[in-house]
């Protein structure tokens, strides 16, 4: 990625990007929305043009594997706990990225985007934060176990389109946390873990409005390139999604997060 001046928006975006270092990461994306909020940071019209799409930076541990790799564990021991958080804060870290690079390389958009999107970073970057701190409690810490790498495969392959990054990430792949946690949530509580439930709590309600945002951002796209939103969302599952998306939906959380009611229907009949 190309140097950029140090006020461009752009430029720390992809600095944050491509931190390897949790820690490191997470501090950068705090500074970078307080300069954004504080109004340091522009949105420059002469930055450099976003460079291809390559791997963002990430420690050395976890291990990659393919997700059929990655053992069933259960909650009532420590370990079965630990994977579980594990999972979630690679989930999280994996949405940092996912965010800075939303707003590093899709340009020309409106300011309340890049405002929408350095707001998820920084709230992604806490959510990693909280269940970070959680394993350290119970004598993990990020990278124990081996991890799957779902997410940034499809940032990949929307990195050519933002109406497809908006449909296939938010309203997809993290669309599917708002499914399942409230039976993760369930689960820690049946094994007495109250503080991991407390922290996916936090986590749930706030990943309401990231969908929404994406939800937001893929209307606009669909609206700026003359498409039916309904229609191009069902396509571009068909197109990328291998096999139906699995239910049982949140229904309530999807329709807080702008799914429509055509969507939904359509959804629970092909799952």
């Amino acid at each position: 990625m190309e140097e950029a001046a140090p006020d461009c928006l752009f430029a720390r975006a992809a600095q944050c990007l491509m931190l390897s270092e949790p820690s490191a990461k997470t501090a950068a994306t705090a500074r970078t929305a307080a300069d954004f909020a504080a109004g340091s940071l522009a949105i420059r019209d002469d930055a450099p043009l976003p460079g291809p799409i390559t791997a963002p930076g990430r420690p050395g541990r976890p291990h990659l594997v393919s997700p059929r790799e990655l053992p069933r564990r259960g909650l009532g021991t420590a370990e079965g706990r630990l994977a579980l958080l594990h999972a979630v804060a690679h989930i999280e870290f994996n949405a940092i990225n996912l965010a800075w690079d939303a707003v590093y390389r899709f340009r020309g958009m409106p300011e309340e985007y890049y405002r929408d999107w350095i707001g998820v970073a920084a709230d992604e970057a806490r959510h990693f934060t909280l269940v970070q701190a959680r394993m350290a409690g119970l004598g993990g810490s990020y990278g124990d176990f081996d991890a799957h790498d779902g997410l940034w495969e499809m940032a990949v392959k929307t990195a050519d389109s933002c109406l497809a990054r908006m449909a296939l990430v938010p309203r997809v792949l993290e669309a599917r946390g708002l499914d399942v946690t409230p039976g993760m949530i369930a689960r820690l509580h049946s094994v007495g873990d109250a503080a991991s439930a407390g922290i996916l709590e936090v986590i749930l309600r706030e990943e309401v409005a990231h969908v929404a945002a994406g939800s937001r951002w893929f209307a606009y796209c669909c609206e700026r390139e003359g498409h039916d939103p309904d229609v191009t969302f069902a396509a571009l599952i068909a197109e990328h999604v291998r096999g139906a998306l699995k239910g049982p939906f949140n229904l309530d959380a999807r329709r807080a997060a702008g799914f429509s009611a055509v969507e939904l229907a359509r959804l629970e009949a092909a799952a």
